[in-house]
Formats: C-alpha cells, structure tokens, sequence
C-alpha cells in the first residue's frame, strides 16, 4: 500500500524482483491499470530461462494479456535452455508440457532435444508422471531424429517399452522416418505432425550477387529447419554484387558494391516485417568489394575498391544519427577481403592490393582506435569467406592468386596462432558466410570454372562440413546475414501446411545437415 501511494503522488516507484509479482497484485485488486503496465514491463524485461515459466504461469492468475504472451513466446524460443536450467519446467503440468512441445514455433536445433525433455520431466517423479508417455510422445517429430537415437534411445526407453500404448505410437514414429525418406510421400501423409518441420527462430537471408553473367536483386531464405531455400525477392531493390550486408535493429543494411557499370558508396535498409527499402546516408568512400561487420550497434565498412584504387580507408556508421564518420586507416590496402568481430575487436583478413592476393590480417580496437597487424594467414586468400565462431576468427576458401581454395583456418586471439580446420567440399570464393544454430553456413562464390548454388555447413564440434540443401539460381558475390524473432517468420520460411515432397526433401533426417 505504501508503493502504491507512493506511485499515486510520484508516479514513480522502486521495482526490483522482490516486490514485483506482490505489487502487480495490489496494482491489479485496485485496477490501477499505469502501474499494472509499469510492472509488466519490468518482468518482460527480467525475463530469462530461470524465470520464464514462472511469470507464464503467474500471468495465468493475474490477467495481463501482453506479458502472458511474451513470457509464453520466450519459453518457445528459448525452450532447451529453459529446460536445461529452470526449476520450473521440472513443476509444467502434463498439459502446460504437451502445449509447449506440441507448437511448430518450440526452437531446437535437435528434435531429440523434445525427447530428453519429456523423459527429463517424467523423471523428476516417475511414479506419478510415466503414464503421460503415451499422451506427450506424438508430439515428438520423430521424421526429423537419426535412426540411431531413434531405436537406442526412444525405444530402448524404460517408459516407452514398458507401456503398451507406446506400441501405435512407435510404429507411426518409424513410419514417419521412412516416408521422408522416400520420393513417392503424398500431400495428405504430410499432415503427419512427426514429419512436420519446426518453425525456426532465425532465418539466413541470401542478397544479390553476381549470376548469369550480370548482378541480381535476388533474395533468397534458408529455412534451417526444413533445410530449404525460400525466394524472398523484392522488386524494387536494385540489382547489386561485392557489396556488403549487415542486420542491425530490425533492419538489413546493404553496403556499397557493384553493378556492372557503377561503383556504390551509397546504403539501403531493409525492414523484414514491413518489407520497405529506405536510402541512408552515403558513406565517404565507393566501395565495392567492401568488408562489413558490426560493433557496440554501429556498421563498420573497411576497404573495398572504388574504380580507381584499393582502398585502406574505413568508415563507421551510427544508426542513431544516420552519420558516417572516418576512423583511422588500416596499415594495407585490402579489396574483397573479409571481416567480423570477436571480444569487441574488429578483424579483417586476406584481401587484394591490386598487386597480389594477401596472406596478412589486422585487428581494429574501438576504444583505442588503433590497427594492429596480427600473424598472417596460412594461406594467401582474396574473396575469403571470414567469420567469428566457437571464440575464434574463421578465415574460409577465397582465391589464393592461382587456385580457388576450399581450405580453412581458423585463428585464435588468446596466443595469435591460426590452426587449420577441415576443408570445404567445394572450392569457392566471393561467397556468403554465416553462423547459425551454433553451426558455420557457406553459401554459392565461385568455384573457378563457374558460379554455384551449393551451400554446407560446418560444425567446430565435430571439425567436418555437412551438404545442405542449394540456392535456387547460381550466384557468387553475394552477402549474407541472419535475422532473429521476426513476428512474420512465416513469410520467409517453407510452408509447413500440405507440403510437397520437394519442399521438405532437404530435411536434416535425410541429408547430411546435424
């Protein structure tokens, strides 16, 4: 009462997690609707795979629709590190458990993650739980786990085995996996919720590049969770190659690049939800083969080439003011080199000078402005693919000056070492690189006879590439970047309802893809 009088002549309270969920509840019994709202938005923003279930389940009893459904939304999109760590999950009942694990929305990047999440569950208190098993396991979509797992760990289950109505279940659970693997799968069998691919929480975004002799606007979607290619085009960007693209709140910045006849400096943005391209502001520089990455919420644009020379020049740009600002010079003129940021230092690799193609690498400080040559490459390497991952610097194929590599490297800041790492199956350069689901995605370049739609995957924990499903169209010079949460996923996604054969043909369960 004290609080709330307080609020009433002040209007302003002290919130922290202790007295939250109590003033919520005097705030809603007196219907004062501000400080409802004020307390909804200190939980959305304490929300955390702790506490997540909680507030879901406290929005239950005291009505407020907003946060209900950011607390529920929260749980789906950060489902194995809730279930990993909150106490909570441990408490769900049989149907908060089935609600959540039945939705296509739940984002994991295993579906054996569901399995070990029921049995987990029923662990917890087997006596009065092991005769959910029939009633949660169908909404495990069994398609998508190996074989493997599938008959030493779900059938090999106490639970499983030692209930009879686990029988039907197992028998659709196998059929499911076989029909995936099969090309003659009719759009009704698709219904099959076990063979129904999980919508995923972030999507890779394919722009531009270079295809059929001249650039592209084309925009395609890789749907990881289907493993599928979506065209996503939007006519009115025009077409652009060797440019540089980045995703910064809420929107896809495209950088400088080439269009058969100009050299860009100028920047469009791209708001995926509302599918509008807008102009910023120019950089100072054209910049075309021009390497990109983000800091502290700012757009770094190194390099390139203008038309006229190789560039060592770098510009930084603030969202906020819509400004591009000068930093200092990088110590070597570098041109369809690769960048990316680790521990908030900036890193860019290889490159051209306009003499050879480049074994060295440097780092960027931001907070004291100053370039630093680190222990050069391997390998010379120019339409290098660069990347952070795992804690490391990722320098991956390119163009060495005679060969397109398929090699990769991979380089370590605590001893300033690079290491090699397993090498590609296709040799390319000028293509996409990204990090998604924990896993290193390469996608089109060229391959040195010609442009390619392939695309693999590699992942650190087992230091091997994977085949993925490819583009639609041939394409090198393009540029990647993922995107998060979007509220219309679903427009850049493979349609889930009465499928094709070929639309889910790619799945992790039939390909290579982990």
């Amino acid at each position: 009462m004290e609080m709330i009088l307080e609020y009433a002549y002040t209007h302003s309270v002290k919130i922290n997690q202790d007295n939250v969920e109590n003033l919520f509840i005097a705030a809603d019994y007196f219907n004062i609707i501000d400080l409802i709202q004020v307390c909804s938005e200190f939980m959305m923003n304490q929300l955390c795979p702790e506490n997540s279930i909680g507030i879901y389940k406290f929005t239950e009893y005291y009505h407020c629709h907003e946060l209900h459904q950011k607390a529920y939304m929260y749980i789906l999109h950060n489902f194995e590190d809730t279930m990993k760590t909150s106490d909570e999950f441990l408490n769900l009942s049989p149907t908060d458990l089935k609600s959540l694990i039945e939705k296509d929305e739940l984002n994991v990047k295993r579906e054996e993650t569901v399995f070990e999440a029921i049995i987990k569950w029923i662990n917890h208190r087997p006596e009065n739980r092991r005769h959910h098993i029939p009633d949660l396991l169908p909404e495990v979509r069994f398609a998508f786990i190996y074989h493997d797992y599938f008959y030493n760990n779900v059938k090999a289950n106490s639970y499983v085995k030692g209930n009879k109505a686990c029988k039907p279940i197992l028998q659709k659970a196998s059929r499911a996996q076989y029909d995936l693997n099969m090309d003659d799968s009719t759009d009704s069998e698709m219904d099959n919720n076990m063979r129904r691919p999980r919508i995923p929480y972030s999507v890779l975004l394919a722009f531009g590049g270079w295809s059929g002799g001249g650039p592209t606007n084309a925009i395609e979607s890789y749907d990881a969770r289907a493993d599928r290619w979506v065209n996503v085009t939007y006519e009115m960007e025009n077409p652009r190659a060797y440019h540089g693209t980045v995703y910064l709140k809420d929107h896809v910045y495209i950088i400088g690049g080439f269009d058969s006849l100009d050299y860009f400096n100028n920047v469009r943005r791209f708001n995926p939800v509302t599918k509008i391209w807008q102009e910023v502001a120019p950089m100072y520089s054209k910049r075309c083969y021009v390497s990109v990455t983000i800091h502290n919420e700012n757009i770094y644009a190194m390099g390139g080439f203008d038309g006229y020379f190789r560039l060592n020049t770098a510009e930084r740009y603030d969202p906020e003011t819509n400004q591009w600002s000068l930093i200092p010079p990088m110590n070597e003129q570098r041109s369809d080199a690769g960048a990316t940021t680790l521990n908030n230092k900036i890193y860019i690799c290889g490159g051209f000078n306009g003499n050879e193609c480049l074994f060295s690498a440097e780092m960027y400080n931001p907070a004291t402005k100053q370039w630093t040559m680190i222990a050069p490459m391997m390998a010379r390497r120019s339409g290098v693919g660069v990347v952070a991952y795992g804690g490391k610097v990722y320098a991956v194929g390119g163009f060495d000056g005679t060969n397109r590599l398929n090699n990769a490297e991979a380089y370590n800041p605590d001893d300033n070492t690079w290491s090699e790492v397993a090498a590609m199956y296709t040799p390319r350069s000028n293509f996409g690189i990204e990090v998604l689901d924990q896993l290193l995605f390469v996608i089109g370049g060229f391959n040195g006879f010609t442009t390619t739609m392939d695309a693999e995957c590699y992942d650190e924990n087992t230091n091997e590439w994977y085949e993925i499903y490819g583009m639609s169209i041939h394409r090198s010079a393009l540029s990647c970047c993922v995107v998060h949460g979007l509220p219309n996923v679903t427009d850049y996604i493979a349609s889930r309802d009465h499928q094709s054969r070929n639309e889910v043909r790619g799945s992790s369960s039939t390909r290579s893809l982990p």
